[in-house]
């Protein structure tokens, strides 16, 4: 038996005028998807716990089966992992972001204009870092480049209860000042942030990016905040060797974490414009390899959300549907005659809502479909998305069991299913 999660970041959303009060997942094309639905268990599914934030990181904690009322220590500790920084008990990693702000003089007054400077390239980003760590890094404060706009800061035997941070995706076309670090220790990481915004502004990397109609990143932004977790790894939880495919370090240090192998796909870039296709095709290549479980993240439905593009959003949908779920499917179908690979299950699902009428993520219920090729269900509903969902009645409230649901095949109770 074979084991594939797919996961679209963010794919949930709420009813849109526009799409005739569809959300996006009803309103796309999504034929692979709409089959299976009919041959799948449908549900919905809470991946965040009441009162812990609606992030990606709580969220797929969760949907991996690690409860994160026990396991969650921040977000970007698992980013730190996932780029090989080593962490002492007592040092805390923050997310710092690269994003453009607007150029009022006074930083307070300034806005948030794009929480990921137009998704600035790697290789554009590197150079940035490198110069703010050149010039404001310390022996106690390390910048370490990610992907993207996406890096880190390391604080050695730094504070992290005193300190309030709010993510910058948060705050789009915001004046930041209600926003900045707040907390005993604040000052620091509010300092560094003013000083970015000098280094960065004239920096021949933005002038390049302004030169191109680009955003340039004029500022680092900290938050996620957290110190190294430890969880116990997938294997001993349900005696499976697995791998993550996926492009952005949050899900690559989860799965290191987790003792799961890491998969690097050309082209996948964690944004909106990605190698959908690649990322199915080094799903196969580990589970014919002899893998039992594949993790495949794809970021681009929650980017979109966050930038409030329904047609990319829309767009990203469909290509998650031809060509991730639908070359997973005939890849699978395919290679039946290999050992171990004659029987799978699919699990499909996003990791949280990311509303475009909010631009952030919600702590709502997620549909969920459940399939396995040799256990066909009988389920008459036109597709999967998230009314379906919530017309099976069954409902699923710790979201880091249903991992258990998967793996062992389990059956959902009455009372999960909505009969009395």
């Amino acid at each position: 038996m074979k084991f594939v999660v797919i996961l679209g970041d963010g794919m949930s959303d709420y009813p849109i005028m526009e799409l005739g009060d569809k959300t996006p997942l009803q309103y796309a094309q999504t034929p692979n998807l709409d089959h299976l639905a009919r041959l799948s268990t449908l549900g919905l599914v809470r991946t965040v716990p009441p009162g812990m934030p609606p992030g990606s990181d709580v969220a797929n904690l969760s949907v991996m089966g690690y409860d994160p009322r026990l396991y969650y220590t921040g977000r970007s500790p698992l980013e730190a992992v996932s780029l090989g920084i080593h962490l002492e008990p007592s040092d805390i990693a923050f997310r710092c972001n690269l994003v453009t702000l607007s150029d009022e003089p006074v930083y307070a007054e300034k806005t948030m204009l794009d929480y990921s400077s137009d998704e600035i390239s790697t290789p554009e980003s590197a150079q940035l870092i490198s110069e703010i760590n050149r010039q404001l890094g310390t022996d106690r404060l390390n910048f370490y480049a990610g992907i993207s706009y996406r890096h880190v800061l390391v604080w050695r035997n730094g504070p992290l209860e005193e300190l309030d941070l709010t993510p910058p995706h948060d705050i789009s076309d915001r004046q930041i000042g209600d926003y900045l670090p707040k907390g005993d220790h604040s000052q620091v990481l509010l300092e560094l942030m003013v000083e970015s915004n000098k280094i960065l502004t004239n920096h021949p990397v933005n002038l390049a990016r302004l030169a191109k109609g680009h955003h340039p990143a004029n500022s680092v932004w900290f938050w996620g905040q957290g110190k190294k977790p430890v969880i116990p790894s997938f294997a001993d939880k349900y005696g499976l060797s697995g791998s993550v495919v996926c492009a952005v370090d949050l899900i690559k240090g989860l799965g290191i974490c987790a003792g799961l192998e890491t998969v690097n796909v050309p082209g996948a870039t964690g944004g909106t414009v990605t190698n959908y296709r690649g990322k199915a095709q080094a799903a196969l290549a580990e589970l014919r390899k002899g893998k039992d479980f594949v993790y495949i993240h794809i970021e681009a439905p929650d980017e979109a959300g966050h930038r409030g593009e329904l047609e990319t959003k829309v767009q990203a949908i469909e290509a998650i549907d031809e060509l991730v779920v639908g070359e997973i499917r005939r890849g699978l179908e395919e290679s039946r005659h290999l050992p171990g690979m004659e029987d799978y299950r699919l699990l499909i699902l996003p990791d949280h809502p990311t509303p475009l009428s909010i631009r952030t993520h919600a702590p709502d219920e997620v549909p969920f479909l459940i399939y396995q090729r040799s256990k066909h269900q009988d389920n008459p509903v036109n597709g999967y998305n998230e009314e379906t969902a919530r017309a099976s009645g069954l409902r699923l409230k710790d979201g880091y069991k249903l991992m258990d649901y998967f793996i062992r095949g389990l059956e959902f109770t009455n009372e999960q299913r909505g009969h009395k």
